[in-house]
């Protein structure tokens, strides 16, 4: 079970883990997040790791990640949209952020892989920092809070029920 190896990386690793797996998202480390949070929050229900401890590493893990990104688009802007720009999905992507560019920074988090892809073509298109760290910033803290109580609180029962409908 995914519970299992997280629960052994901690063991050899620490909190780091935590930390390690939600910032190296946008670099293509392909990591569950919602699975690993929501394990981070059964774990510290159980008393196997500090609650504060284990959601501030999940939280600036994934405020590293965005981050990252975002400035990945700043710096490598223009390279990337001469290289990219008569591609569909880039095109639609831009699209997208022009119609509902404040709305996609707030939801984009919400949605596996965007949620690492979106910073960087928010960086892209010149959003100022301080208008993409207001909106991202807090959409990450909401999801993340959402996520790790959930975890926290009914993983166990979520658990629970995953095991009854075993195959």
């Amino acid at each position: 079970m995914f519970s299992n190896t997280i629960s052994q990386l901690f063991e050899q690793h620490g909190y780091l883990i935590f930390y390690l797996a939600f910032s190296l998202g946008p670099f293509g480390i392909p990591v569950p997040n919602e699975i690993t949070i929501l394990t981070g929050g059964v774990l510290s229900n159980t008393g196997a790791l500090d609650p504060w401890t284990t959601y501030i590493c999940i939280l600036s893990g994934l405020l590293t990640a965005i981050t990252l990104s975002y400035c990945a688009g700043r710096i490598f802007g223009e390279k990337l949209i001469k290289r990219f720009q008569h591609k569909r999905h880039f095109q639609r992507a831009e699209e997208i952020l022009k119609q509902r560019g404040d709305w996609a920074m707030c939801i984009g988090v919400f949605i596996p892989v965007v949620r690492y892809i979106l910073p960087l073509f928010i960086g892209l298109s010149g959003v100022k920092f301080r208008k993409f760290a207001l909106l991202s910033y807090l959409s990450v803290l909401f999801w993340t809070i959402t996520f790790f109580t959930v975890g926290k609180y009914f993983g166990t029962h979520l658990i629970d029920s995953l095991r009854t409908f075993s195959f």
